[in-house]
């Protein structure tokens, strides 16, 4: 098996872990722990693994005093604000509706890009941007008529929020990524982050009735730290390392199938015609925000 199709493989499974992690983390969040616990579980364990990996193969390991800010600044973005937001958000909206507001994300890239990088905003780009939030206000609208979300408004706020830093810190790591290993910058990325999370969800980790959980319960919560958040993370990174940021990036469309068929089989959720809809507009404003444009 060639390297490249290796790296189409690993992208395709990493997208299928952040699938299946839109209802794993709805299975144990909130029932069985809060969702500040889980954060800072899930950033203490993927940090342990990313850490791991530099002394199984040792490389170079600090980062240069001028980057300092930025790093803290992709950390804020890209592991705090986006992993408290959506874990969060998640718990309180359906699964559904959380994947399909997710791929808000490259528009919301390509509107930071041109107002923090400066680069061309075209009226291509303006018009996907339009119909992508346009399908992303019908679902925040809408009722859930399969009683699957405790509040379905704030959730889907909460997801959106996460997606505006989490499309800051694709734009504010570029510079990182090209001076670093893509390794380099997220294990690094993570170990500032748990600086932040630490007071966040200290009390809620250690006050977690951990006898409680059942073996399905310990599998959910090492399925999100181990796949959902180390592998995926090493995964999409072996794919943007082999096949490109661009290529790696389109792989995020398949997120909303895998999270939709599994909620509806497991979590009994419905797919509807304002659903659908809705994913129409979101789908429709990415290809045209993108069109001709390399996904950042």
């Amino acid at each position: 098996m060639n390297k490249k199709l290796q790296a189409h493989i690993a992208v395709l499974l990493a997208n299928i872990f952040f699938g299946i992690n839109y209802i794993t983390i709805k299975f144990i969040v909130p029932s069985k722990l809060g969702a500040p616990a889980l954060n800072i579980c899930r950033v203490i364990g993927s940090l342990i693994l990313f850490w791991c990996l530099y002394f199984i193969k040792p490389s170079k390991a600090g980062i240069e005093k001028k980057d300092i800010p930025r790093f803290f600044l992709c950390s804020i973005t890209g592991v705090v604000l986006n992993q408290i937001l959506f874990i969060k958000g998640l718990s309180l909206t359906s699964a559904i509706h959380a994947s399909l507001l997710a791929l808000v994300t490259p528009i919301l890239i390509i509107f930071f890009a041109a107002w923090i990088l400066k680069e061309k905003l075209t009226w291509l780009k303006i018009a996907g941007i339009i119909l992508g939030i346009s399908g992303a206000v019908i679902l925040i609208l809408m009722k859930d008529v399969s009683h699957t979300a405790s509040n379905i408004f704030l959730g889907d706020m909460l997801v959106i929020l996460n997606a505006i830093f989490y499309a800051f810190y694709f734009v504010l790591v570029k510079p990182l990524m090209i001076k670093y290993s893509p390794v380099h910058v997220v294990r690094w990325v993570f170990t500032i982050g748990l600086l932040f999370m630490l007071p966040y969800g200290y009390h809620s980790a250690i006050t977690t009735n951990w006898q409680s959980f059942t073996n399905l319960d310990w599998i959910y919560f090492v399925f999100v730290i181990i796949g959902a958040t180390f592998f995926a993370y090493l995964f999409n990174i072996f794919g943007v390392a082999v096949i490109g940021a661009s290529a790696t990036g389109s792989y995020i469309y398949t997120q909303p199938v895998f999270a939709a068929i599994i909620a509806i089989i497991f979590t009994g959720e419905e797919y509807d015609w304002i659903k659908f809809v809705a994913t129409i507009l979101i789908f429709s404003g990415v290809y045209l925000a993108n069109y001709k444009q390399k996904i950042i």
